[in-house]
């Protein structure tokens, strides 16, 4: 039976579980019409058990201190992974959320290959492929990988090969794309330049030596940097979860804010979320001006020689402080643009992925007192993943919307993805039940806050100037962004980035010439 060693940021995750947090990605797949179960089971035997991992369990160290192992599960059958379930009548979306909210309350069985998809039938006329996957055996961006992998760009796609055709070793991504999904591979080898908006390349956004010089100041900012205010969003946990998304929300949309202000699109969804999670405390009595939040991000620092298909964790997070206090939507967004700007220019997410690592390599107990610490520093966990542009087809049924959730960490009971794909976003929130029994609120505080920012924009049309905002120590947040940096990122899209005064390029790419 082949062992191979778990790494210790995958371990780091792994000892995270707890009862009321399971640390599982978990989401679907909505598609327009019922869905072929033969076909569907057909699809994921030959394409999704490629990767080994899908029927490898976990062995534990019998003595403290020594790795964890991945070993082929000799008892591995597809169909306790795969099931079939249907919702009762009506079958509404909130029948559909009922079902959701139990699955995602339910945790993994640690003993057994770390997945569990559920096709759910019944939702009027259409269906949903809800998936659980342990954080684990990858981050967002590689899982999302594997997923898209089970997936073609036409509909009359034939059905899988036999694994026999094509060999039973485990094969790359790219071999698994070329055959079911065509131009889908183009698409999905975007996916870790695209999903990387808050950080576009982790490599090269700073270098070794301002990594030296800086990493200590990331130390003592993540260190020493003070808990979280007590909030409504805060608190002890129950088991039970609460999931809710957004209509989906037109990404042309966004990004004529994006252009207008300066920001990136993530930068008007976070900043559009924050005055969400002002609405949100304010209708349950709380004063949110005087509220101290951050939000935990992950960014994906993958090598830029690295393919994005490979399995594991290979991100950091950042912490940025939501600007809570600001009530004016456009001001909100020029103070967690500044704020968010200079985070991607330190080394804090290298910090905090060595936190991780090196918590994978103590006992459990020593690593919850690490992550215990952490997290009372932050309030909410922010994801924000780009899908493929285009639609896309599993096992020939087109995908009408896809969202994905990832877990929180221990004693944070809220988390909130991003999720574009085929020219829509949806923002999804998952709650814990006893912080937050109403995660719909938050979606429709956020729908309202979006056409606010608008709103605002519009009435400053046609050159929007972010003006500094004041913050509680009394010194500004937000610099003016007139203009864009003019050069090219790596993945060869035009740079989001704001210029520098007198200059056509922002920090990251002065000096380069701009043709």
């Amino acid at each position: 039976m082949s062992r191979q060693a778990m790494s210790n940021a995958d371990a780091g995750w792994l000892q995270m579980e707890s009862p009321t947090n399971p640390m599982m990605i978990a989401g679907f797949f909505e598609f327009e019409q019922p869905m072929d179960f033969e076909r569907l089971r057909a699809t994921i035997e030959h394409r999704l058990l490629r990767f080994e991992r899908f029927k490898q369990r976990i062995v534990k160290p019998r003595v403290a201190l020594h790795q964890y192992y991945w070993e082929t599960d000799p008892h591995f059958e597809l169909d306790s992974h795969l099931h079939r379930m249907a919702l009762p009548a009506p079958g509404d979306l909130a029948a559909l959320k009922a079902a959701a909210n139990d699955l995602a309350s339910t945790p993994l069985d640690l003993s057994r290959p770390l997945w569990q998809f559920h096709l759910i039938e019944n939702y009027g006329d259409k269906s949903v492929l809800f998936c659980r996957l342990h954080h684990c055996i990858a981050d967002g961006i590689a899982l999302m990988h594997v997923l898209l992998s089970l997936c073609d760009d036409t509909t009359d796609a034939p059905w899988p090969a036999p694994q026999s055709a094509i060999g039973h070793r485990p094969v790359g991504l790219a071999a698994t794309l070329w055959r079911p999904a065509g131009s889908a591979l183009s698409t999905v080898q975007t996916l870790a330049h695209e999903s990387a908006d808050l950080l576009r390349n982790p490599a090269r956004a700073v270098t070794w030596a301002q990594m030296a010089a800086g990493t200590a100041q990331s130390v003592a900012r993540v260190t020493l940097m003070r808990p979280d205010s007590r909030s409504v969003l805060k608190g002890q946990l129950s088991v039970a979860r609460r999931m809710a998304w957004s209509q989906p929300l037109p990404l042309d949309e966004v990004k004529a804010v994006s252009r207008a202000t300066g920001a990136t699109v993530n930068d008007v969804i976070v900043s559009s979320l924050a005055g969400a999670l002002q609405r949100y405390m304010q209708s349950k009595g709380q004063n949110a001006a005087k509220v101290r939040m951050r939000a935990m991000m992950p960014v994906n620092l993958r090598p830029a020689n690295e393919s994005p298909e490979a399995l594991g964790n290979r991100f950091g997070l950042f912490a940025p402080d939501l600007p809570m206090h600001v009530a004016d939507p456009l001001e909100r967004l020029a103070a967690f643009k500044q704020h968010i700007d200079h985070l991607k220019h330190t080394p804090e997410g290298y910090v905090t992925r060595a936190i991780v690592e090196i918590s994978g390599m103590t006992p459990v107990e020593v690593e919850r007192l690490v992550i215990k610490f952490f997290t009372s520093k932050t309030s909410v966990v922010i994801t924000n993943v780009a899908g493929p542009r285009q639609r896309l087809y599993l096992a020939g049924n087109p995908i009408r919307q896809v969202n994905f959730w990832v877990p929180q960490t221990a004693g944070i009971g809220l988390g909130v993805s991003i999720f574009s794909y085929a020219g829509e976003i949806v923002v999804g929130v998952m709650a814990n039940a006893k912080l937050v029994p109403d995660p719909e609120a938050i979606v429709a505080a956020f729908e309202a806050e979006f056409a606010a920012l608008q709103a605002r924009v519009a009435q400053t049309a046609p050159t929007v100037e972010l003006q500094p905002v004041i913050s509680h120590n009394g010194h500004g947040l937000a610099a003016a962004a007139t203009g864009h940096c003019q050069a090219l990122t790596k993945a060869g899209q035009p740079c989001k980035n704001a210029a520098l005064p007198g200059s056509t390029t922002c920090r990251v790419h002065a000096g380069v010439a701009v043709t």
